[in-house]
């Protein structure tokens, strides 16, 4: 059995004490809402705080307000953002998202600020401690090799948080909240792509907010992993469009993840959309623009030349779904799963 290590646990009770009490020591500091990444990384010895600050007990947290688009408490758990009404209408996307987080077990207890700030990961990097250090340990922690590519000077570790890239695709945007008061930042400013340092949120901030815009936006997203109904991502696909009254596609966003240390929005692809009709020649050229620049490395599952290539297949469904498509028989295929 591989235990925890010993460690100082504080309860706040708003959100102003919780950020106090990281502030007083953040390099020594955690925070954990659900604990379902934070606390096996803890077992393996990649995170050794010596305070956990837990956040389960913060109701302004919890908050969700609906009037100029949607703004959900990061204390809000998986399980109950599926359950909020109208979210699987209006923002369909991130519903699908949400639903093929890990297991319903996980997912009433994993929150929606958790999975933004989930820990990046590799094939070298989640193991436990004798593993990591028989191999004299990695660059993301305790070593000086990214054993992915050992030229690197970074680390390649992978974002494999579902929500970021479906959010990003929707435009949404988050409250971090900090001594100095809060600050607003959008979901494409929240990640870099270094599997280290891959987020902007500063030690001493907790993500308290996520903001969705209204708008009339449809959405989806899809998802490779080797099991249907458990594992992390090995690749994802988002894809957020808005239509003219003719039809025609007003703004379109795509957005590709796990294939690097930050989600990766094909810019190029979504521009090919606007103002034209979304025909399956359109929808093949935005696809084949998507994969382009879709580089996998080889610190998932599944062969990463594979993966570049389901790139395009993933994108063409995501497509044709908002298209309002009937791709049923696709997501049973797939995920093994209805959505």
């Amino acid at each position: 059995m591989i235990r925890l290590p010993y460690f100082n646990y504080y309860a706040p009770r708003s959100v102003r004490e919780a950020v106090e009490r990281l502030a007083a020591a953040p390099a020594d500091s955690m925070l954990m809402a659900g604990g379902t990444d934070v606390l096996p990384n803890m077992k393996r010895r990649q995170h050794c705080p010596s305070n956990l600050i837990g956040l389960r007990g913060i109701a302004e947290l919890k908050q969700v307000s609906n009037g100029h688009g949607l703004t959900i408490g990061a204390g809000v758990t998986l399980a109950e953002l599926l359950r909020l009404p109208g979210l699987r209408e209006t923002h369909r996307g991130l519903w699908q998202a949400a639903a093929q987080i890990a297991t319903p077990h996980l997912r009433n207890m994993g929150t929606i600020g958790g999975n933004l700030c989930l820990d990046t990961r590799c094939n070298y990097y989640d193991q436990s401690y004798e593993w990591r250090k028989a191999i004299n340990f990695c660059m993301k922690k305790d070593g000086e090799t990214c054993w992915v590519a050992p030229s690197s000077a970074k680390c390649l570790a992978v974002s494999s948080t579902d929500l970021a890239p479906m959010l990003l695709a929707l435009g949404a945007s988050v409250t971090l909240a900090g001594p100095e008061g809060d600050r607003r930042l959008a979901i494409a400013d929240l990640y870099r792509n270094d599997g280290i340092d891959y987020m902007m949120r500063k030690p001493t901030e907790l993500l308290s907010a996520v903001h969705l815009p209204g708008g009339g936006w449809r959405s989806a997203y899809w998802k490779l992993r080797r099991r249907g109904a458990f594992d992390f991502p090995v690749l994802s696909a988002a894809a957020s469009l808005r239509f003219a009254h003719d039809g025609r596609v007003d703004e379109a966003r795509i957005v590709l993840g796990a294939i690097a240390s930050s989600p990766l929005e094909a810019r190029e692809a979504a521009g090919t959309l606007v103002g034209q009709p979304l025909t399956d020649a359109a929808i093949a050229r935005a696809a084949d623009l998507a994969a382009q620049p879709a580089r996998p490395m080889d610190n998932t599952d599944f062969s990463l030349h594979w993966r570049k290539r389901v790139a395009r297949e993933f994108v063409t469904y995501a497509l044709k779904e908002v298209r309002g498509d009937d791709v049923s028989d696709l997501r049973r295929k797939v995920s093994k799963l209805l959505l």
